[in-house]
């Protein structure tokens, strides 16, 4: 039995709230079981400097674990994220511009930020998910402007973790289960069902080639499941808001 009684394949219950802040292109607050996520997009009329002139734009993403999202305080990191925040916040740039058609966004970028504002495990795939959606939103506006003809988002884009835990493979680990799992893994997906990135790693024994596809097939599952969700909030129209507002 797991500790919250979910069955092995089963997502923990989640949730995406639109425009959860005034000012964002894109505003998403991601909940996946106690974890919970602000993801939010700007929109900046301008390029990298080492994109200019290439007509081509580009999507990147920061990261950051707040004080209070876990029971001991974690402190900011004022000189600079730490190895664990920046290999996130690549993961979640990287994830993003898989989906994005740089050339059909132009000449601008989307800044993305991913604040955790509560923490149960599973808080970089919530962070994927939520920030696709910012993503999209932040987009959608733009094109309702008529700054940006096409969309520029090629498919939707889903992200969760699974592990083996007691010999079992179980979907969307909360910590209780990700901090004493055998396996861990993250598994990022795009909708038609090809793998963006796959994070796996033996805690304790090395797992096998048939638990390697148990939970790809388990992720697989688990990220369909997320994006029918993502899919339903996209279908409802995004309330148009001044750009810069």
């Amino acid at each position: 039995m797991r500790p919250d009684g979910r069955a092995p394949d089963e997502l923990r219950p989640h949730s995406f709230e639109r425009d959860f802040t005034a000012y964002a292109a894109g505003s998403v607050l991601v909940t996946f079981g106690y974890t919970k996520v602000l993801c939010t997009a700007m929109i900046d009329e301008d390029t990298p400097r080492w994109m200019r002139n290439s007509g081509k734009g580009w999507v990147t993403a920061e990261y950051s674990m707040l004080p209070g999202s876990s029971p001991e305080r974690i402190r900011r990191e004022t000189n600079g994220p730490k190895g664990r925040t920046q290999e996130i916040q690549r993961l979640i740039g990287r994830a993003l511009r898989s989906v994005c058609d740089m050339r059909a966004l132009g000449e601008r970028q989307v800044l993305i930020d991913c604040d955790v504002l509560q923490a149960d495990g599973g808080t970089r795939t919530a962070a994927i998910c939520g920030a696709y959606l910012a993503l999209s939103d932040a987009l959608v506006r733009p094109r309702q402007a008529g700054l940006i003809e096409v969309d520029p988002l090629t498919d939707v884009l889903g992200a969760v973790s699974v592990g083996v835990i007691d010999g079992e493979v179980r979907l969307d680990l909360p910590y209780a289960e990700d901090s004493t799992a055998e396996t861990d893994m993250n598994v990022v997906m795009t909708g038609d069902g090809r793998f963006v990135e796959v994070q796996g790693t033996a805690e304790a024994e090395p797992f096998s080639r048939a638990e390697l596809e148990s939970l790809l097939g388990l992720a697989e599952k688990g990220i369909r499941e997320i994006n029918e969700l993502q899919r339903e909030y996209m279908a409802i129209e995004v309330a148009p808001r001044p750009l810069g507002r």
